[in-house]
């Protein structure tokens, strides 16, 4: 009954690869903001919707909530002045150490793979992430890769029965179980929060969804008999707790919209 430790519940926020976007015919020679204006063009053009091909991505925030058996941490990675590539690094060395259980919200659909083609991009070295069994044979029944194995959890992709239809997002689902969801920013306001020199908020956000995305997986795991009841309020309670000892504005903002819940 102790599923729910050892477990790393993940999130990244991303805004367009200019530096790639350049390389577009006819925006060489124009500034950050154009290039991406460009991009968004091109692509509504090709598909309808704005949303960048993952590979046009670039990593700017990755938030993490790790639950062990000794204790909770929730924060983002590196610093405000961190490198992507140091962000990229730091996540999969820690996944590398601790072999965790890796949990997210469309972590499949988005996460992941923009992470792969970025960890292509800076050559970054991960075996037991990508291991399927030839390093150590559990791996062949239970990797990171594969969709149906439980060492990533994506909890979107799951609960919908892994049906297209079925897809819900964080924040509807938060709201379901009375969490607090998205608080004061979404993930299509991330550039223009970026333009403005606001990676720290960026950040904060990304922690509250990963808090949000941890408290969902511990229901989750109630519900699939991974936890007891007792298990599951204790986790909550720890989680208030910690709540409790924080003096950051996000994680205030985040205690008042849980109880008001």
């Amino acid at each position: 009954m102790t599923a729910a430790l050892n477990c790393l519940v993940f999130d990244i926020e991303t805004i367009p690869d200019v530096e790639s976007g350049r390389r577009l015919p006819g925006l060489v020679d124009l500034d950050d903001a154009a290039v991406a204006e460009a991009m968004f063009a091109r692509r509504t053009e090709e598909t309808g919707s704005s949303f960048l091909p993952f590979e046009q991505h670039r990593v700017v925030a990755i938030s993490a909530a790790l639950r062990t058996d000794d204790e909770l941490q929730v924060w983002s990675i590196g610093s405000l002045e961190s490198t992507e590539d140091d962000l990229i690094r730091r996540f999969f060395g820690g996944l590398e150490k601790l072999r965790p259980t890796l949990v997210s919200w469309n972590g499949s659909g988005f996460d992941l793979p923009v992470l792969h083609y970025r960890m292509l991009k800076h050559g970054i070295v991960a075996p037991t992430y990508w291991d399927t069994g030839e390093l150590d044979r559990d791996f062949r029944w239970n990797n990171y890769l594969s969709r149906f194995h439980t060492r990533h959890t994506d909890l979107m992709d799951v609960l919908s029965g892994y049906q297209p239809r079925g897809r819900a997002s964080l924040d509807h689902v938060a709201g379901l179980l009375g969490l607090p969801g998205k608080l004061g920013m979404g993930g299509d306001k991330v550039w223009d929060a970026w333009r403005g020199g606001r990676l720290a908020e960026i950040r904060d956000y990304c922690e509250t969804d990963v808090l949000n995305t941890f408290l969902i997986f511990l229901r989750f795991e109630l519900i699939r008999g991974r936890l007891t009841a007792a298990i599951h309020d204790s986790e909550l309670a720890r989680v208030r707790s910690w709540l409790g000892e924080r003096k950051e504005a996000h994680w205030r903002a985040f205690e008042a919209a849980w109880k008001a819940h």
